[in-house]
This record gives structure tokens, C-alpha cells and sequence, in this order.
């Protein structure tokens, strides 16, 4: 744990390390953020998991979230970037994040936080979904998840843009040593 520390500052005390892995379905946050948190010795959260199971039958019959089942699960995502009980060192969370309200609503939950988007041609996106197995999301919602997001602009400072036409492991090494520099200067 000392190690994780040591690496991710190099001078001052050790500010916990909050990142939000966003992007459309089938961008791949969940095995971004469990690569990144593994690089940086912080734990991962996969967003997902704190759907209501209503909202997880909603998505399953191909109807897309509206804003008011959304807040919910984003305020109890925020809820885990905040606990720095349970994440002393910080947390990664994979969460879709797709508008700016809901990028600010998680900001507002913990100082410092920080973003990976995730971002790639819709026809790699839609090629990766149609191989894609077990999962509650299908391919029929991406078009409303692509017309829904609004891409991080250069006003928001705190968000590293990464094509997903790189490797898994590219974008992981890209990522944990951007998040070791510090915050996203443009």
C-alpha cells in the first residue's frame, strides 16, 4: 500500500485518487477500470452494480434510462467516490457519465475527481456489443446512448480523452500514468 502511495505522489501527503471510467455501452470502462485500479493498487467499482433492479429490467427489454431513474444510481455511485472509509487510497468506478449534469452531480460528490472517456467509432463500439455476452445492455440501446452523450469538452479540464482504437493495454499504461501526473492540463 506504501508503494501505491509513493508512486502516485511524489512530494505533500497522499490525496486519494477518485476516476470515473466513462463512455457508451461497450466502450470498455469495466475492463478499463479494473485494469487502471490494478495498475495504481486502488480498488474498482463497476457502476452497473448499483442499478435498481428495475432499471436493470428496463434496460434488458431495450428501453433507455430516463434522467429520474438515473440521479438515483449516480448519487449512489457518488456515495462510494465519497466513502473514503471504505476507499482510504480512492476508488475507480466504471459509470457511463454520458452527460455534463451527470459528470457535475458526480464532482460534487468528492474533490479532486477525475475522468477517463472513453471514445471510439460507433461501428467499433456496436462491433464490440454484438460479441458481447451476459450482460443486461443490449446493442439496440446504442444509438440512444450515442445521441444521449455529450462529449467532455475543453472545459472540463479534469477529463483524459482516450481512443478505443488503442490497445487494452495502451489505454491502461496511458491512463494510470496520466492519473500519476495529476490533473488534466490542456
Amino acid at each position: 500500500m506504501l508503494e501505491a502511495m509513493n508512486a502516485l505522489s511524489s512530494s505533500g501527503p497522499q490525496e486519494r485518487l477518485t476516476v470515473v471510467v466513462m463512455g457508451v455501452s461497450g466502450s470498455g470502462k469495466s475492463t478499463l477500470a479494473t485494469g487502471i485500479a490494478s495498475a495504481l493498487s486502488l480498488d474498482s467499482l463497476d457502476g452497473d452494480a448499483l442499478h435498481l433492479p428495475q432499471s436493470v429490467s428496463k434496460m434488458a427489454a431495450g428501453i433507455p434510462l430516463a434522467d429520474a431513474d438515473r440521479w438515483p444510481w449516480l448519487d449512489r455511485i457518488a456515495a462510494k467516490l465519497a466513502d473514503a472509509d471504505e476507499y482510504p487510497l480512492g476508488l475507480v468506478v466504471a459509470c457511463s457519465a454520458l452527460k455534463r449534469s451527470y459528470r457535475d452531480r458526480l464532482r460534487r460528490a468528492t474533490s479532486g475527481l477525475r475522468f477517463v472517456f472513453l471514445d471510439g467509432p460507433p461501428a467499433l463500439i456496436a462491433s464490440r456489443l454484438g460479441g458481447r455476452s451476459g450482460h443486461f445492455m443490449p446493442s439496440a440501446l446504442l444509438e440512444s446512448q450515442l445521441q444521449a452523450l455529450e462529449r467532455p469538452g475543453r472545459d472540463e479540464p479534469d477529463v483524459l480523452h482516450l481512443s478505443i482504437e488503442s490497445s487494452v493495454d495502451s489505454l491502461i499504461r496511458r491512463a494510470a500514468q496520466a492519473l500519476k501526473e495529476g490533473p488534466v492540463v490542456r
